[in-house]
């Protein structure tokens, strides 16, 4: 199995050099045929912390609005214990970054050199390899989180455009939908469940993950939720 999740990710990298990274097309491609997770969540809903918590470290820009505007194609390579960890981008090859604050860095600098300083987005994946004895060997698309309405500085068809490239991830039979949905907010409201249900209707190959429990309101719980009586999946919730 660890061999053959090491050559999937050997042919994502090649995709995403020659440019085959998951768009909408007429036609089928290689990256098409590959499994992937694609890590789905409305803004603010804890996208960036279930990713950093999987890889054990602080990477991922914040702010408020839309940050992620370039889907991350990210890989984690499990290397042996005691080994220094270390990051590595396909557009930088050969360059090691061993300070994960310039890997933040690194991500907002290359994600502005593709859309310029606008708040506009783009399809073209960036992607990052890092490697860890903390980690397992596993690839993670982190894609735009689904927004109601445009800000300043947007074109006001950018709601339809996020959610037309997640769907062009999620909507592959192939692919695992990680749905990140806060606990704070209501659940029929959660942008992540609304388009993973149109996708996958049964809940078969979605993964709820339900977080900032920790904010919920004095008197809620998320019990219901974590159980699966709110909004039953195939497998079971995960709370964070």
């Amino acid at each position: 199995m660890e061999n053959l999740i090491s050559l999937v990710n050997k042919i994502q990298r090649a995709c995403t050099a020659l440019g085959d990274h998951g768009e909408a097309s007429a036609l089928p491609t290689l990256w098409d045929s590959l499994p992937a997770i694609a890590v789905v969540g409305g803004q603010s809903s804890g996208k960036s912390s279930v990713l950093e918590s999987i890889v054990g470290k602080d990477f991922l820009p914040r702010g408020s609005g839309i940050v992620t505007r370039r889907p991350l194609v990210l890989q984690l390579h499990k290397i042996e214990e005691g080994s220094r960890e270390y990051a590595e981008f396909l557009h930088l090859p050969r360059k090691r970054f061993t300070d994960f604050a310039a890997v933040r860095k690194e991500i907002s600098d290359e994600t502005d050199r593709e859309t310029g300083r606008s708040k506009q987005i783009s399809s073209v994946p960036i992607h990052l390899s890092i490697y860890s004895p903390n980690v397992v060997n596993l690839t993670l698309i982190d894609l735009p989180g689904l927004t109601k309405v445009a800000v300043e500085g947007q074109s006001d068809t950018i709601v339809q455009e996020i959610e037309n490239m997640v769907r062009s991830y999620i909507e592959k039979p192939n692919c695992i939908i990680l749905a990140i949905s806060p606990a704070n907010q209501d659940l029929a409201t959660s942008d992540a469940i609304r388009i993973s249900r149109e996708v996958d209707p049964t809940g078969e190959r979605t993964l709820g993950v339900l977080t900032k429990i920790d904010l919920m309101d004095k008197g809620t719980d998320a019990v219901e939720i974590l159980e699966g009586k709110s909004y039953r999946l195939k497998f079971p919730w995960v709370g964070l």
